[in-house]
C-alpha cells in the first residue's frame, strides 16, 4: 500500500518527569501548578515539548536542568554532587490525554536526594514538592478541594512510584536517593518511605553489609542522625542485588 501523509495526522511528542526523593520523612513528587491552558491552575508534573534537535533522552534531561538544577547521571561515569538518576519509564498515548491535539508522552522517572525548594519556570504558575499520597489522593492535589493531577499525569505518577518501588527490591537504586555518603540507618528510612513499611534495623543492617558490592565503607563516622557516632558508607558497583530486598507484604 502506497503511503499516504494525509492518514497520519500531525501530532507531538513529550516527556514527563516523575521527580522522587525523601523530604520530612515522605516520598514526595515534584508538581508544577499550570499557567497557561489546557487545565490552567490545576497541578501536574514537570515536563514539555521535545525539541525537533533533540531526542528523547536529552530532552528529558534539559526538562530535568530546567526545573530542579539537576544533571541526569550516566551510570557508567561517577555521579557529580548535583546529579540525578534518570531513567524512561513508560510512553502514553492515548488520543484524548491532551485537548490541544494528539500527544505523545514519554516519561521519565527521576530519583535524588533531598532537594531544596524549587523555583517555577516556564509555563508553571507554581512548583512545589508534595507528598506522593496527597498527589494521588482522590479530593485532589495536598488534600485541597480542587480537581485531581492535569492530563493523564496522576497515573504516570502511580507507575512512576510504582517502578521505584520494585526496582529498590533487585537493584541499589535506593541509594540514589542517599547523599554522597550516608548511614546504614538513613538508607533504611528510604527503603521504609518508598515502601511505606518499618523494617528491624537489625536484620536491614546485616542485609545491606553482607550484600556483595552494594555498600563500601568510607572509613568515616557522622553524629547528624544523634547518638553515637554512625558508620558511613557509599554506593558500592554493584547494579543487582543477590539476594534481592524483598518488599514485606502489607
Amino acid at each position: 500500500m502506497p503511503y499516504d501523509p494525509s492518514a497520519f495526522p500531525a501530532f507531538a511528542v513529550t516527556v514527563d518527569l516523575v521527580v522522587l526523593t525523601v523530604r520530612r520523612h515522605a516520598l514526595c513528587a515534584l508538581a508544577v501548578r499550570r499557567g497557561e491552558p489546557p487545565f490552567k491552575g490545576r497541578w501536574a508534573l514537570p515536563g514539555g515539548f521535545v525539541r525537533a534537535d533533540e531526542d528523547l533522552a536529552a530532552a528529558a534531561a534539559r526538562e530535568l536542568a530546567e526545573e530542579t538544577g539537576l544533571l541526569a547521571h550516566d551510570p557508567a561515569l561517577p555521579a557529580p554532587p548535583n546529579a540525578a538518576h534518570l531513567e524512561q519509564l513508560a510512553t502514553y498515548g492515548d488520543p484524548k490525554r491532551d485537548p490541544r491535539m494528539r500527544v505523545v508522552s514519554v516519561a521519565h522517572l527521576a530519583l535524588a536526594p533531598d532537594l531544596p525548594a524549587p523555583r517555577p519556570g516556564g509555563d508553571a504558575h507554581s512548583v512545589r514538592w508534595a507528598p506522593v499520597e496527597s498527589l494521588l489522593a482522590q479530593e485532589g492535589a495536598f488534600g485541597e478541594l480542587a480537581a485531581p493531577l492535569a492530563f493523564d499525569h496522576a497515573r504516570i505518577l502511580a507507575d512512576g512510584v510504582e517502578r521505584a518501588r520494585s526496582k529498590i527490591e533487585y537493584s541499589s537504586l535506593a541509594t540514589a536517593f542517599c547523599p554522597q555518603e550516608f548511614t546504614v540507618g538513613e538508607l533504611r528510612r528510604v527503603y521504609e518511605v518508598v515502601w511505606g513499611v518499618a523494617l528491624d534495623p537489625r536484620n536491614f543492617h546485616r542485609k545491606v553489609t553482607g550484600t556483595p558490592g552494594f555498600l563500601v565503607p568510607t572509613g568515616g563516622t557522622t553524629t547528624r542522625q544523634g547518638g553515637r557516632p554512625a558508620q558511613l558508607f557509599r554506593a558500592g558497583g554493584a547494579t543487582l542485588l543477590n539476594p534481592p530486598m524483598l518488599r514485606p507484604e502489607v
